[in-house]
């Protein structure tokens, strides 16, 4: 008898998979399906409420995604130093809390401009900044796999989202819709988190992948990787963070004004904010796609062949055209939108390992997430002058291009998954 395979059989699930759950209804439940993903819903009735172009609007968000940008390496910094948890709850509860006090919001320009400005800081904790550093400490071989399944959690989000805000939107008024969502982050994942996620599997005697390995060799790989100085000034480095911004502009400035554009090609709005679950089926979709692919192909190929995708569905807007084309065309985008976060953190720890994981991926991120501020600015801005989004869409296929060929640039992995462990603790303690 196969007392080996009697054991495995008897084997409870790994606990991995509980925090990757929590983590997944975490970011359901984070600031990006509400104010990133459904931000194309709120865009006319803002514009009808302050009596402004799409471009003052999308500012709102650009100023969103700077002072994101700019708290991005400071929020990697506080978990790598304080813990995921001790970032996570206060940011949901200060979310929570913000965008109940939308209600409060007047028929001046400038309080949804602070509105937006004072919820990024507070966004970035719930971000998968944390959940990102969390779950690759729990797995190594099944990492890709694991990063896309908590953002599948973020991908149900931007699914049911912008229906519900469209929803309540015509019913209540688009306070109200900030307001609802803000009462159930208050009422929901702050107890999950607190009691379900936890910082490392060493907390509970187990190890990464739930397999039985020397917790030596545990600890050395969760401690291997550069610090932030060797990061910053190695090339890879400066080859990944224009190519995450590159892509990241080009994705946002689309799925932000996504209702809008559909909108105008004659779609109703509950139709037009179809476009929008559309791009969250995409997210869901690239989400998978990406985790799947990621622990089987090189990195840098499955991020050539999912943006490729998404700058084919800028190519296709640019072409013109509604009705199915045009849905057919967000879904493209959208799977690189669901792909970007999973494929940025994926490829931060394995060129530069875990031991300064979130300030080098809050760091990274903060770049997607400048870049996408200011494509949205662009995209309206664009729309202002010309009437038409043509000519912002041939300019962001453009970038998309740029960012493919700095993708293949990268070289190999420093730190590959666990069949080259010790080769990779080699290459570390050469370079420092």
């Amino acid at each position: 008898m196969d007392t080996g395979t009697d054991s495995s059989l008897r084997r409870p699930i790994f606990y991995g998979w509980v925090v990757v759950a929590a983590a997944a209804l975490g970011l359901f439940f984070s600031g990006a399906p509400i104010v990133v993903y459904s931000f194309g819903v709120f865009l006319k009735p803002l514009t009808q409420e302050f009596h402004v172009g799409r471009g003052a609007i999308s500012l709102a968000f650009t100023i969103h995604n700077f002072v994101g940008a700019g708290c991005a390496p400071f929020a990697g910094r506080l978990v790598d130093r304080f813990g995921a948890k001790r970032v996570i709850v206060p940011g949901l509860v200060l979310l929570g809390l913000i965008l109940v006090s939308t209600l409060l919001i007047g028929s001046r320009l400038w309080q949804l401009y602070l509105f937006y400005l004072t919820v990024a800081p507070v966004t970035l904790a719930t971000t998968p900044i944390p959940y990102s550093v969390v779950v690759s400490r729990w797995f190594d071989r099944r990492r890709g796999l694991a990063l896309g399944l908590i953002m599948f959690g973020m991908g149900v989000g931007a699914v049911v989202m912008p229906p519900t805000v469209q929803r309540l939107i015509a019913q209540f008024g688009w306070r109200v819709a900030f307001a609802a969502i803000g009462c159930a982050i208050l009422l929901i994942p702050i107890a999950v988190v607190t009691v379900f996620l936890k910082e490392d599997p060493k907390q509970m005697g187990l190890l990464p992948d739930g397999e039985e390995r020397k917790a030596k060799d545990v600890n050395a790989e969760n401690q291997t990787g550069f610090g932030w100085p060797q990061i910053y000034r190695t090339r890879t480095f400066w080859l990944m963070v224009p190519a995450f911004a590159l892509a990241g502009g080009s994705m946002h400035a689309c799925i932000l004004h996504m209702p809008a554009l559909l909108s105008d090609r004659g779609l109703t709005a509950e139709n037009a904010a179809l476009g929008s679950s559309v791009v969250g089926v995409a997210v869901i979709a690239g989400r998978l796609l990406s985790g799947y692919l990621l622990d089987r192909m090189f990195a840098p190929w499955v991020a050539v062949g999912i943006f490729g995708m998404s700058g084919m569905g800028l190519l296709l807007l640019w072409a013109g055209g509604g009705g199915p084309l045009a849905l057919t065309a967000a879904f493209f985008v959208g799977l690189g939108m669901g792909a970007e976060v999973d494929i940025i953190a994926f490829l931060v720890s394995r060129y530069f390992g875990l031991r300064a994981f979130g300030t080098a991926f809050g760091f990274a991120f903060g770049s997607f997430v400048l870049a996408g501020g200011l494509g949205g600015m662009l995209m309206g801005a664009g729309f202002d002058r010309t009437g038409s989004y043509e000519v912002p869409l041939a300019g962001f296929f453009v970038m998309t291009v740029l960012a493919l060929v700095l993708f293949t640039r990268l070289g190999p992995y420093r730190f590959a998954a666990r069949q080259s462990h010790e080769m990779t603790i080699v290459e570390a303690e050469s370079v420092a």
